[in-house]
């Protein structure tokens, strides 16, 4: 997973991490909790590219805070009716079904032991907005969320209005109510570890970018990587990127044999800080023509700055994730 998302982020970041990350979470979360019929049914579909999918957890008022989610689900005959907003659900248009977080038990008290998954059908809707009349009544409506780069694959804001769903919809059935916290963490690290690898994606591009500017562009009667101050920048590029690539394998390798979890976090935490600072240096290579929206290298450097925010801001990830796990272990 982590050597083709690596390869496909190098030429888009947009096309290549949420249509990897997605299918991956969801697919946990149904391993994990889903009924035979459920993992019968989406499993081959997502596997195969034939269904997109993408995940609502988000909510306005709740990011990383994902135990005091709100939206409600309400029990109705044959049922459960959705009330209530989400956003930053990526791919939401595109996608043949969104994977809901909503709260079945209102008592707050409850906090994540309140919440259940939904499998929510729907048509594709290209643009950047949509509106779908639920079979069972309801709606749910959308827009897309403009932003400074991930152009290619747009997030949006997502509203439910008494929008039902059957109880086939539930994942796991009735013993799956309450769960849904649990279930959408199983598919979080795998996610996070996945993220590296787009940030990997992103900085072996703008190295290869950085590399063909610095030959192709001469000043003062040479190119500009004769001059130590640009080689230097390239080897601390190359430098950043082999150490983050390398750190993503051996978290993969600990994965597939069953563990890093907090390690999937910290090297998250790691390659999309380095990505950041890797396309800075890649656009100063270029000059003001980096600055430019013509050049690829201004490009990765506002694609790489989503990644420290997505699939666990890196400041949650420290204090939730990794810090807690370290001092646990002490």
């Amino acid at each position: 997973m982590l050597v083709v998302t690596e390869a496909l982020s190098a030429a888009s970041l947009g096309a290549a991490g949420s249509l990897v990350t997605r299918p991956e979470i969801m697919a946990r979360a149904l391993l994990a909790g889903g009924t035979e019929a459920q993992r019968g049914y989406w499993l081959p579909r997502l596997a195969s590219g034939e269904a997109l999918c993408a995940i609502s957890i988000t909510e306005p008022d709740h990011g990383s805070d994902v135990a005091n989610l709100k939206l409600r689900a309400t029990r109705r005959d044959g049922g459960w009716v959705l009330d209530g907003a989400k956003t930053w659900c990526t791919c939401a248009g595109r996608a043949d079904v969104i994977l809901v977080v909503a709260r079945t038990r209102p008592d707050p008290a409850l906090g994540h032991r309140g919440l259940s998954l939904f499998i929510v059908g729907k048509p594709r809707f290209a643009g950047h907005e949509f509106e779908h009349a639920g079979p069972g009544g309801g709606r749910l409506t959308a827009r897309a969320i403009p932003t400074i780069g991930y152009r290619g694959m747009h997030s949006f804001d997502l509203f439910f209005e008494e929008f039902f769903v059957p109880d086939a919809a539930l994942v796991g059935g009735p013993e799956g109510e309450g769960r849904g916290f649990y279930l959408t963490m199983a598919g979080l690290a795998g996610g996070r570890v996945q993220t590296s690898a787009r940030a990997n994606g992103v900085m072996q591009a703008a190295l290869d970018a950085a590399l063909r500017y610095a030959q192709s562009r001469r000043v003062f009667g040479q190119p500009i990587a004769a001059y130590p101050l640009t080689q230097a920048r390239l080897a601390r590029i190359a430098a950043w990127l082999t150490a983050s690539r390398q750190f993503s394998y051996a978290v993969a390798r600990q994965m597939d044999e069953g563990g890093g979890e907090m390690e999937a976090s910290l090297v998250k935490l790691f390659a999309c800080r380095a990505a950041e600072w890797v396309t800075r240096d890649a656009m100063q290579v270029h000059g003001g023509l980096g600055y430019a929206e013509e050049t690829a290298a201004s490009r990765y450097f506002v694609d790489a700055r989503v990644l420290s925010i997505f699939e666990g801001a890196e400041e949650t990830l420290a204090l939730k994730v990794i810090a807690r796990e370290l001092i646990a272990k002490a």
